[in-house]
């Protein structure tokens, strides 16, 4: 029996007037983080690693947190104020440690490792020069998820803790050099920079990243003359467009270089290693060449230092002299304008903090974010680091590989 078209087209009509299935968005299953950020125990580690500002927003997303008690001291954050914003201050340092993720600053120390209860995920720096193997052992014996927050990078590839951290260590240094110059720090009466007629302040600065980038920034906008040498044109290059004005540049030729410190008045090392020690381009012999009173400072002391004549001090007793030269050789420089530093850690990490309960845990960001992930060195007890793994003769596979896994 043959259909007739116009009862067809009527019928196609009437059905497309029913009500239809609507179909919505699957959401994203959402955690509910519990963050501990236990005090820092480190020598002279005065940062902290969530501000009480961070700690309100993370609250107000209905995420908790859980601080030990006089934690932010150093950075001049009180109890009460971190207690306002929402946190559980703890008095027994027991319970940070059984937080399902602990985040602070320093690298854990063997004791913390040992308070942990296990399959946790813990964010801190990872210090590849003085990180035991030990320590290494008991994480990943206890399935812990480690992230070390200088390795990680944001959408543009950049290691944005690390930078951050640099930005601060070389503004810095130029304010603990201008400091050291005055009369009353055995210099030689100089004001930092240059005034109407008086020759300006020579400044020196070892190295073209971030360090050193900061730092000329801060000399040359307080007047100073400023030259700056590194083995890399293409830092130097990247270096002198950052700026935006003509200044020295040089690739470290000890002649020239030499000849540079002994008429320089300030002069700063900003080298950086990838791996091992920071090499030692300067000799005792151009550091004895220098004039009586100038200043040294050796950001780079926490890598062995550029300086033949550095040797590591501390916060307590920060600077020594040789030479009639006087020497700062202060590792972690960003712990002396703690507040600023904990700011900083704080700004980075909470939009972050925020995503990965968004996702649903650590785990889902570890395997959306590729930069969040290079920061992975043990995943649920695997070690993922290479660099770890060959140091320290341990096994170790690639995370990437993991996360297809999940």
């Amino acid at each position: 029996m043959r259909t007739n078209p116009e009862i067809l087209k009527s019928l196609i009509k009437e059905g497309s007037l029913v009500p239809q299935e609507e179909m919505l968005e699957v959401a994203r299953k959402k955690a509910k983080l519990q963050i501990g950020i236990p005090k820092e125990i480190s020598f002279q580690e005065r940062r902290v690693a969530l501000v009480p500002e961070a700690v309100s927003l993370l609250v107000a997303n209905g995420h908790e947190v859980l601080i030990e008690s006089k934690s932010g001291e150093h950075a001049y954050f009180s109890d009460t104020e971190y207690s306002e914003a929402g946190a559980e201050i703890c008095y027994d340092r027991k319970e940070i440690f059984q937080c399902d993720l602990i985040f602070k600053v320093a690298p854990p120390s063997e004791d913390e490792v040992e308070l942990m209860k296990g399959n946790q995920t813990l964010i801190s720096a990872l210090q590849l020069s003085v990180q035991p193997k030990v320590i290494l052992q008991k994480l990943m014996q206890k399935k812990v998820t480690a992230i070390a927050w200088d390795y990680m990078q944001d959408e543009e590839g950049v290691y944005s803790v690390v930078r951050s951290m640099g930005e601060l260590a070389g503004t810095t240094s130029i304010l603990i050099a201008g400091e050291l110059l005055s009369s009353f720090h055995s210099g030689k009466g100089l004001m930092f920079g240059g005034v109407t007629g008086v020759q300006p302040t020579e400044v020196v600065v070892i190295g073209a990243g971030t360090v050193a980038e900061y730092a000329v920034q801060a000399a040359t906008g307080l007047g100073a003359s400023v030259k700056v040498f590194d083995n890399s044109l293409t830092r130097l290059r990247r270096l002198q467009s950052n700026i935006g004005k003509r200044i020295f540049t040089s690739v470290i030729q000890p002649k020239v270089l030499a000849k540079a410190i002994r008429r320089a008045d300030v002069v700063i090392g900003a080298l950086r290693a990838p791996l091992g020690r920071t090499p030692c381009v300067v000799t005792e012999k151009m550091v004895s060449d220098m004039k009586a009173g100038s200043v040294i400072v050796d950001v780079s002391i926490d890598q062995g230092g550029c300086f033949e004549t550095s040797r590591i001090m501390n916060h307590n007793n920060p600077t020594f002299v040789k030479h009639d030269v006087i020497h700062y050789c202060v590792p972690n420089i960003a712990s002396r304008v703690s507040r600023t530093a904990s700011f900083t850690i704080s700004n980075i990490f909470s939009p972050i903090l925020l995503e990965m309960g968004g996702q649903g845990g650590c785990g889902d960001l570890i395997k959306n974010d590729p930069g969040f992930r290079s920061g992975v060195y043990i995943y649920r007890g695997t070690l993922t680091s290479e660099v770890l793994g060959k140091v320290f003769n341990l096994k170790y596979k690639d995370i990437d590989l993991l996360v297809l896994g999940m």
